[in-house]
């Protein structure tokens, strides 16, 4: 998994679901998020891009950063 910048929506917590992302000096808008889960310490999403690309994002709680 690779770092990536992501903007999400935040509400009554953290990271509630992912609206953008920065991927290789591209910015992805999410079109939907196709499923979302828990880890341990992590929230996992899994979004479709408004290019139609399929992602599969993780906040990691522990060290406060995205991967893809």
């Amino acid at each position: 998994m690779r770092r990536v910048r992501v903007s999400c929506h935040s509400g009554y917590t953290y990271a509630e679901w992912p609206r953008s992302f920065l991927w290789q000096g591209v910015k992805h808008e999410v079109e939907s998020v196709e499923r979302a889960w828990r880890e341990p310490g992590r929230k996992l999403f899994r979004v479709n891009a408004a290019d139609g690309s399929l992602f599969e994002l993780c906040y990691n709680e522990e060290d406060d950063s995205w991967s893809v």
